[in-house]
């Protein structure tokens, strides 16, 4: 992973109380940060699921990390659930439209321009990004 640079926006840990609060903060730094629209709104979803995942799948809480590099916003967000396996990472396909799970990913990766996830039994950390103007 690449070092934080100093343009830090948000860090901020989180559970199930601070969910909605924190994709308010989110939806507001990245509108400042350059993202509009259908972009904005896409961007925000995607941290949204990657936060409701922390709690539901991670833990119960998590942390968050926004930040501005040239020409593009990033968005970590990390817990401390018991990881994902090598096969769920892999899968890239779209869930089934009656699955009742498993759409998170899934849709953080087709909502952003960038995703990398590093998972194990500490935890898992995923980082989405988003150009920006």
């Amino acid at each position: 992973m690449v070092p934080i640079e100093p343009s830090l926006l948000i860090a901020e840990a989180f559970d199930q109380a601070q969910v909605t609060e924190l994709r308010h903060s989110v939806s507001s730094c990245a509108h400042a940060a350059g993202l509009a629209g259908q972009r904005l709104d896409d961007f925000v979803l995607a941290v949204n699921e990657l936060i409701t995942n922390a709690v539901r799948h991670g833990g119960g809480r998590g942390w968050l990390r926004l930040w501005r590099r040239p020409g593009e916003l990033v968005c970590e967000v990390s817990d401390h659930g018991s990881g994902i396996s090598e096969q769920r990472l892999d899968d890239r396909s779209r869930p089934a439209p009656d699955t009742a799970g498993g759409w998170g990913l899934w849709l953080a990766r087709e909502l952003s321009d960038a995703m990398e996830v590093e998972s194990g039994s500490a935890g898992t950390t995923v980082r989405i990004s988003a150009a920006a103007g």
